[in-house]
């Protein structure tokens, strides 16, 4: 897949695409059917497959000081894009001169003469353009005189009717509930990150953890998971099971919270290794404790409930390298 950071001087071989336009966080469900109508449109024209987004995300540009919310940053953005088969990433910088672009400027300059697209799908509550002055009825009209066609899909839903939505995925998480957003998702979600050093108090309770920065991410319910934790090695993947603690650890103070991950059965060093803990299931709440030993039969009962949830999980997933498939558990 090519990424390219701008609309302008655009390879001949890449012009006339069919692209999806959105900003995509999470690639749940529904974002994936506007993706893959894009790409059986490109199929058909035997045209190049394309997605358009924006980075940042338009809310951190215009509520910079609202709570991290994002589902994918954008090194996950981009892997799981490519994964749905895309040819060509167009990543727009959202600054003022964009925010400020009228949709009418942005359909002729960024769509038409810069990309020169053929066809455009987006979803039918699309909107684009200064102060979200354009919707799907304007692109049409625009399309027509500038020469390319627009398909709008309407909300896809799943089980029970319910619709495909980064809001709703956002709040499952939040409420600590990782297998209704991973039914929304069409995976389980993933923090992911390099490992750093820590205080090394799991290695001295028995547990040895993984220690991964939140950045700027939407925060999950605190607490405790069972995980799948996969190590980016040699181009590939090695999936393990295991047990995770994300927050801020109320025995210990910690200032920033962080993800903890013990592999179940791993022996090694991952320091500075890139990391991919996908929630499963959600076990407790953090807690506090009345000593150390305490905390230790906690983790021990942790550890056996993780064993017997992850023992029994068998959705697979048709993402590429995802902890689903027949190389998934540890």
């Amino acid at each position: 897949m090519r990424v390219i950071r701008h609309h302008e001087d655009l390879p001949e071989e890449l012009r006339g695409a069919v692209a999806a336009i959105g900003n995509f966080d999470g690639i749940h469900r529904g974002h994936q059917a506007v993706i893959g109508k894009a790409g059986s449109l490109a199929a058909e024209f035997e045209a190049p497959h394309a997605v358009i987004t924006f980075e940042p995300h338009p809310r951190a540009y215009f509520l910079p000081k609202t709570p991290p919310f994002r589902l994918t940053p954008f090194r996950t953005k981009t892997t799981l894009i490519e994964a749905l088969g895309v040819d060509l990433l167009v990543v727009l910088t959202f600054d003022a001169a964009l925010a400020g672009m009228s949709a009418e400027t942005f359909a002729r300059e960024v769509l038409g003469q810069g990309l020169g697209l053929r066809h455009v799908v987006v979803g039918d509550d699309f909107a684009f353009g200064a102060k979200r002055g354009g919707d799907v009825k304007l692109l049409r009209e625009l399309g027509r005189g500038l020469g390319f066609g627009v398909s709008a899909l309407g909300q896809v839903a799943g089980q029970g009717d319910e619709a495909y939505s980064s809001t709703r995925v956002r709040e499952y998480l939040a409420a600590g509930n990782p297998t209704r957003a991973a039914l929304q998702l069409g995976r389980y979600y993933e923090i992911e990150g390099r490992v750093q050093g820590g205080d090394k108090r799991g290695r001295d309770l028995g547990y040895p953890t993984a220690n991964i920065a939140l950045g700027d991410i939407l925060l999950p319910a605190f607490g405790v998971y069972a995980i799948r934790a996969g190590i980016e090695r040699g181009g590939g993947v090695q999936w393990h099971d295991g047990v995770a603690n994300l927050g801020i650890r109320p025995m210990f103070e910690s200032p920033e919270p962080l993800l903890e991950a013990h592999l179940f059965d791993f022996q090694g060093d991952l320091y500075g290794d890139h990391l991919r803990v996908a929630l499963v299931d959600y076990l407790r709440p953090e807690l506090s404790f009345d000593g150390v030993a305490a905390l230790k039969d906690q983790m021990d009962e942790d550890a056996r409930r993780a064993r017997v949830i992850l023992t029994h999980e068998e959705w697979e997933s048709s993402w590429p390298s995802s902890p689903f498939g027949a190389d998934g558990g540890g």
